[in-house]
C-alpha cells in the first residue's frame, strides 16, 4: 500500500536556521531518503517552496478565485513530502518517524486511496 507522508515545520524557525545547522539537516534528509530509496519503500519525494510562493484555488458558484499564500495560517506549513510504499500502516509510521522534520516539525501519513 502507498503512503503520503506530508512534512510540517515552521518557516519561521527554518529561517533562523544558521548555514551549518542548514548543512547538517540537509546531509539528514539525505541519508534518509537514501536508506528509503535502499530499502524499497521510496516512490516519490520533494521539499517544497516556502508557503509564500503559494496560490489557493477555490470556485464557488462557478467562479475560480486565487489568494496569493497557503489556504490557512498555521504555526507549522507543509514543507515536503515523501511518496512511500509499505506493507501496513505501522511501517509507515515508522518510516515517518525517521524523517528528520519529525524531530521538530510533525509528519502525518495518508494512505492514498486506491481505485477499482
Amino acid at each position: 500500500m502507498q503512503y503520503l507522508l506530508l512534512i510540517y515545520r515552521s518557516e519561521a524557525e527554518l529561517g533562523k536556521m544558521d548555514a551549518a545547522a542548514r548543512k547538517q539537516m540537509t546531509a539528514e534528509y539525505g541519508a534518509f531518503t537514501q536508506s528509503i530509496i535502499q530499502s524499497g519503500h521510496f516512490k516519490a519525494g520533494d521539499g517544497l517552496q516556502p508557503s509564500t510562493t503559494a496560490t489557493t484555488v477555490r470556485v464557488r458558484d462557478g467562479k475560480v478565485m486565487t489568494t496569493d499564500g497557503p489556504f490557512a495560517e498555521t504555526r507549522e506549513q507543509l514543507g515536503g513530502y515523501y511518496l512511500v510504499e509499505a506493507k501496513d500502516l505501522d511501517t509507515a509510521l515508522g518510516i515517518a518517524a525517521r524523517i528528520p522534520g519529525a524531530k521538530d516539525g510533525s509528519i502525518e501519513v495518508r494512505p492514498i486511496m486506491i481505485y477499482d
